[in-house]
């Protein structure tokens, strides 16, 4: 199993047009379904700099901020603190969540967990199901098989589903792992599949167009 990397934060850009300090458009989606659901404990499992801590927090939630990288805690510590908000934090690896069973009854990981290989997925899984509470949700995001990114043939491939991605930036030699419905299905086959969606985001960049797409995954423990 290859050694768990996170991004890292601090060359990251933050100014007013740093896409990680806002909120993804499903987290909006999500602050109203588990509100109107009475969830309240929430992880944002792979927090970064904060975007989703403090929106869910600012709505009445209480937030566990977890990430690998320890200026990604910070960061997200000096924001909240800056619009009085309290969370608790833990800087470690998602293999080993450092949470008691059956803890959280909402669970957030937006462009997280697929940053291992398949066997670290495993105990990713296994993880979530451990620290989510009967009827706890989970919301993650999966890179594609369909995406260019898997594709790129000269990016080390660590196993048949993860590659390393090799772009100069905060991701360099970041593991990413990549699924396709069966795999999902398999993998997440002890909780409630809730949703499956294959979202495809367009982008430029060096007067070039890129197509990403990722599986945005609702699953439920029952």
């Amino acid at each position: 199993m290859i050694k768990s990397k996170g991004w890292n934060w601090e060359i990251v850009k933050e100014d007013e047009n740093c896409i990680w300090k806002n909120p993804s458009i499903e987290s909006y989606y999500l602050l109203n379904r588990w509100a109107s659901q009475n969830k309240k404990d929430l992880l944002d499992l792979g927090c970064g700099i904060g975007r989703h801590a403090i929106m869910f927090g600012k709505n009445g939630f209480n937030v566990s901020c977890f990430d690998i990288s320890e200026d990604g805690i910070n960061k997200t510590r000096k924001w909240a603190e800056s619009e009085g908000l309290k969370f608790n934090y833990m800087v470690g690896d998602m293999l080993e969540l450092p949470y008691n069973n059956d803890s959280f009854d909402s669970v957030l990981c937006v462009n997280v967990i697929s940053h291992t290989d398949t066997e670290g997925m495993k105990k990713v899984v296994n993880e979530l199901y451990r620290i989510m509470k009967k009827d706890a949700e989970c919301y993650l995001t999966l890179g594609s098989k369909d995406t260019w990114g898997f594709k790129q043939t000269d990016w080390p491939l660590v196993d048949p589903n993860t590659r390393l991605r090799m772009e100069e930036g905060p991701e360099y030699k970041t593991p990413h792992f990549y699924a396709d419905y069966d795999l999902i299905m398999d993998l997440f086959k002890d909780f409630k599949i809730v949703n499956i969606r294959q979202v495809v985001d367009y982008y430029e960049r060096d007067n070039k167009v890129f197509d990403s797409y990722h599986y945005h995954v609702i699953i439920k423990k029952i």
